[in-house]
């Protein structure tokens, strides 16, 4: 196993073992191949699991496996706060608590605000008294370091980075999403302020691996040097030393080896200039469904109504080439799962997001395209639920 330094220069496994999608047998976590599945991980020099309060189950199962197992002390806990659910202070505290007792353990190495949207939600926070907690949970050991998982543009993933001193960051990137969500230049930002970089969804939950048009595979077979969609996807991480570690979601002993075998050979500098090239024409292939030439270059925004442009167009264009329901997850993420709705909806039709554009893209014609495919009932009903609740303040 290769590894890569944190903040405070301990090794991080450059592959972490992502614990939302264990083993399930009748709609519960099968503990027994669980068990192995973390067992051989452990063993080949993986040190990093990430869950979250939210996973159903995977807490509970984490710390049941690592407690019974003997191996707590031989890895490194990431979790997460479901923000999201905080009301105050005291449900900081309760929260963490009932995370360390399905956890088993006195303490979380690295711990999570969940997918923090944006500036406001954080000034919430704060208004509740999360830095004091936060303080007091490092000054007593029972959380060592505290970083954000994030779904958005890189414009407000650049803010957040610079809210607070955090330790780390959890982003969404893969040769796909280069240019949309953080990106590379939200990568590049963070490392530049020291901050280490964890990547989820390097497959974008397997697309890169299943659901690859046959235009790509003949890319890939056509290649000098030949390996699996799934290591190439990997490989391409890897090659950036910004990036600190590589979650994958790992679900059977086999999964674990290939990723294992996959780590064990990459590093900064590990794709050739032809790789990338290809891996470039594979992005390509898989991107000629688009239906808008977004870039994701940002110069559009800030949109004086709010619309996440950038975002919204990426959620678009991945309804064709990936499919409705992956479509509809990010644009949700992207633009209800926030205190204001960023939807393309909120367009006014002012055009001035138009005479930014360099790839002159009929902005609000797109939009409104974007809103018909996208803003359909359950995504309606994903917003309502979001103001009922006021999950986000």
């Amino acid at each position: 196993m290769n590894y890569r330094k944190d903040k405070y220069g301990n090794d991080i496994s450059i592959l972490g073992f992502g614990c939302m999608r264990f083993q399930n047998t009748l709609g519960r976590i099968d503990l027994n191949e669980t068990e192995q599945e973390i067992r051989d991980a452990v063993e080949a020099g993986v040190n990093y699991f990430d869950t979250a309060y939210v996973y159903p189950g995977s807490e509970a199962a984490l710390g049941e496996i690592l407690e019974r197992t003997g191996l707590r002390d031989r890895v490194y806990i990431a979790t997460k706060l479901p923000h999201y659910l905080i009301r105050s202070g005291e449900g900081l505290e309760k929260i963490f608590a009932e995370q360390l007792r399905r956890l088993r353990t006195d303490h979380v190495d690295f711990y999570l605000m969940h997918m923090l949207p944006d500036t406001a939600t954080w000034e919430k926070l704060v208004g509740l008294g999360i830095l004091e907690w936060l303080a007091e949970k490092k000054r007593t050991g029972a959380i060592r370091q505290i970083g954000f998982s994030y779904h958005g543009n890189s414009d407000m993933f650049c803010r957040l980075v610079d809210v607070y001193p955090w330790d780390f960051c959890q982003i969404q990137y893969n040769y796909m999403d280069e240019n949309t969500q953080a990106g590379r230049r939200g990568l590049q930002y963070a490392a530049d302020k020291g901050m280490p970089v964890f990547i989820m969804e390097p497959l974008r939950g397997g697309k890169l691996v299943r659901r690859l048009p046959e235009k790509a595979k003949k890319i890939f077979a056509a290649h000098t040097v030949q390996d699996t969609p799934a290591a190439w996807a990997f490989r391409w991480l890897w090659d950036q030393p910004e990036v600190t570690c590589v979650l994958s979601g790992m679900n059977s002993r086999e999964m674990v080896a290939e990723n294992i075998c996959t780590a064990s050979v990459s590093s900064p500098g590990c794709l050739s200039d032809a790789d990338r090239e290809m891996l470039t024409h594979v992005a390509a292939a898989i991107n000629e469904g688009m239906k808008v030439g977004c870039t994701a270059c940002g110069y559009c925004m800030p949109c004086p109504a709010g619309v996440d442009i950038p975002g919204t167009f990426a959620a678009y264009n991945r309804r064709f080439a990936e499919g409705k329901f992956a479509a509809l997850v990010d644009y949700a993420i992207c633009t209800a799962m926030r205190k204001d709705s960023t939807a393309a909806s909120r367009c006014i039709g002012c055009g001035k997001c138009e005479g930014h554009c360099p790839q002159h893209i009929h902005i609000r014609e797109e939009l409104q395209n974007a809103r018909k495919e996208l803003e359909v009932p359950v995504y309606r009903a994903a917003r309502k639920l979001v103001e009922k609740l006021k999950l986000f303040g």
